[in-house]
């Protein structure tokens, strides 16, 4: 990893130790290229789904089953 220190998504402090930094993907951003997004080995169970994209994603899915 080079770069900035990447950031616990779970906790919020920077990850010094590039062994510790779990790669969690990619979120993209409104008007630029986005960025990576990463945990501490002992936080990924931590971290979970984007709430909003997952109630986003349950109506979608619910107005489809509706229609079928």
């Amino acid at each position: 990893m080079s770069g900035p220190v990447p950031i616990c998504r779970a906790c919020g402090e920077p990850i010094e130790d590039p062994d510790d930094a779990v790669y969690l993907g990619h979120e993209e951003g409104n008007s630029g290229p986005g960025w990576d997004i990463h945990a501490h080995r002992g936080h990924v169970n931590q971290v979970g789904p984007d709430p909003v994209a997952a109630r986003a994603a349950a109506r979608v899915l619910i107005v489809k089953a509706l229609e079928s």
